[in-house]
Formats: structure tokens, C-alpha cells, sequence
């Protein structure tokens, strides 16, 4: 019998509670990065986030450091959602995993294929899961509250078609409690996969990720990787001020608050921010939409700002 502590609201519970903002973060991998990874975390919880997302690196590479901190979160007075790969990983492995986050009283989890370590052979040991939908199934099984997915609104880069994309897609979330998106930078991305969604049968609610580009090459070079495309105007203004840091914030900000408004007043239930650790670009985006506390987080009144 595993002794389970008490555990609170769900991650799919506080989505439907109404409209909200969420975060992801990492584990931090230096003294540095954990001191400005405490400040981000200090300045994003003045706008009481419904959850707070920890990424889980490629092949289990930051296991301990993600699992400390998502603890850490729940023992506070913060909702943790706890990323879990199942690339390179035995089902035993995954099943302990999951076992120690439920002793501690997380109850959320966000289930990914991810990718293996880079030594990794094409072959994974015998037994171990393939796909995130195995994953979802053995959360389950272990008897985790809430699982959630990862959804790609641009298509997965590896599907070999989109119609493969979306079935693919559908069948994890039908069995989800919600769904995550990848960060993309077109509202019609998103409706569009809600839509394609719902038609197959998965109606659990889709929460949709902005990232406000504050770096062009950083943006460029995570978007070939998830199979987000960058639009041709927003990128040729971005390649424009590419060595002024201070317009590309700018016009990063800009375009991620227009983003947001566009996402909210079509429906969706709230916008979940890519923060790369970093609060200041996501706090005037949430400044601009008129979200409380993020003026004041930031140190200035600022008025709510309603241009594109």
C-alpha cells in the first residue's frame, strides 16, 4: 500500500474554474540559473498562476532536479504539473516515478513521448513505451488524478501525414484530461485545432502556449524543432532589428499580447506562457492584457495596453 498524501485541486479542475495564466519552467542546471530561477518564480506567482509547468529533460536527464522541484512547488502554495517522457525509460522506471509523486501529493501530470539521450539507439530495452498514449494509460493505471497532454497545432514533425497527425493527436487527448499546445504564433493554428479535435471526439479542453519572442535565433532554432513555423512578416520585422535586443523584446511582447487577446476572446480557457526562466517578457504581456499583479510585479503602474 503506498501512503499517498493529501492532495488539492487538479491541474484539469483549475482549467475549468475559468480564464487563467500558467507557466512552464526548468529545473535549473547552475547556481546561476537557480538564483534567477527563484527570482522568475518569485515575480510569477503575484499573478496567482493556476499551475506551474516543470519540464523533465531529454532521456530523464534532469529526473532528481524536476522531481525536487515540482515537490517543492506542491509544498508551497502553488499547483505543480509534473512533465513525464517516456523515451529511454522501462515501465518500471516510469511506474516508481510516477509512485513518488503521489507519496508527495502531486496529483498532475503531463505525459510526453520525448526525446531519447543523444546515445541513445533507434532500440529501446524491451517493455519500455513507445508513445505518450501509453504513458497516459499507465498514469491511470498508477492512479494519478490528472494526466494531460502535449498537442502540436502546427502537426508533430515526425507524423508522416496531418491526417496521421491528428488521429494520432485525438486518440491521446480522448483519453487526457486536458490538452498543452506547443507554442505557435497564429491564433487560427489553434481554432483550428480545437476544431479538428472535437470532430474526432476529443473535447477535453486545449490550453494553448504563447512564448513571446525575445530572441530571434533562440525562437528560430526551438521552432525547427517542434515543427513551428514563424510567420513571414513577424519574422522579417524580427530579422530587421535582429541586433537591437530591445526591439525584438519589443516587438515580441507586442505580438504575443495581440496573440493572447485573439486566443481569450475566442474561447480559450486561459494561456499558458513558455518563460525560459524568465519573467519580465511574460509579465508585461499579462501587464498589457490587464491581468492583475503584473504590474506591480513589475515595479511600475503601468495601464492596460490594447494595441497590437
Amino acid at each position: 500500500m503506498i501512503e499517498v498524501r493529501r492532495q488539492g485541486p487538479t491541474v484539469a479542475e483549475r482549467i475549468r474554474a475559468g480564464r487563467f495564466v500558467s507557466f512552464e519552467l526548468w529545473p535549473p542546471r547552475s547556481p546561476e540559473s537557480a538564483a534567477a530561477l527563484e527570482v522568475a518564480l518569485e515575480e510569477l506567482t503575484a499573478l496567482n498562476p493556476a499551475f506551474v509547468a516543470i519540464t523533465y529533460g531529454a532521456g530523464g536527464a534532469t529526473r532528481e532536479r524536476t522531481h525536487d522541484l515540482v515537490v517543492r512547488l506542491a509544498e508551497s502554495s502553488l499547483l505543480a504539473l509534473a512533465h513525464l517522457t517516456c523515451a529511454a525509460h522501462t515501465r518500471a522506471q516510469l511506474v516508481e516515478l510516477m509512485q513518488r509523486y503521489r507519496r508527495a501529493g502531486v496529483g498532475s501530470l503531463l505525459a510526453l513521448h520525448g526525446d531519447p539521450p543523444l546515445s541513445a539507439t533507434d532500440e529501446l530495452p524491451q517493455g519500455d513505451l513507445r508513445y505518450a498514449l501509453g504513458l497516459v494509460r499507465l498514469a491511470r493505471e498508477v492512479g494519478l488524478q490528472c494526466v494531460g497532454v502535449a498537442l502540436h497545432p502546427e502537426g508533430h514533425p515526425a507524423a508522416a501525414s496531418r491526417e496521421e497527425d491528428r488521429r494520432h493527436q485525438a486518440a491521446k487527448l480522448r483519453e487526457a484530461d486536458f490538452g498543452l499546445t506547443q507554442f505557435f504564433h497564429r491564433r487560427d493554428d489553434y481554432f483550428a485545432l480545437v476544431e479538428q479535435m472535437s470532430s474526432r471526439g476529443a473535447d477535453a479542453p486545449i490550453v494553448p502556449g504563447v512564448m513571446p519572442i525575445t530572441n530571434v535565433r533562440q525562437v528560430e532554432r526551438m521552432a525547427a524543432m517542434s515543427g513551428t513555423s514563424v510567420p513571414i512578416k513577424l519574422a522579417a520585422r524580427l530579422h530587421a532589428v535582429a541586433d537591437q535586443p530591445d526591439e525584438v523584446r519589443r516587438i515580441g511582447v507586442e505580438q504575443a499580447t495581440l496573440l493572447c487577446k485573439e486566443l481569450l476572446e475566442g474561447g480559450a480557457p486561459g494561456i499558458h506562457f513558455y518563460t525560459m526562466n524568465r519573467a519580465a517578457a511574460t509579465l508585461e504581456v499579462c501587464s498589457n492584457l490587464g491581468i492583475g499583479g503584473a504590474a506591480h510585479a513589475l515595479g511600475k503602474d503601468r495601464p492596460r495596453n490594447d494595441r497590437p
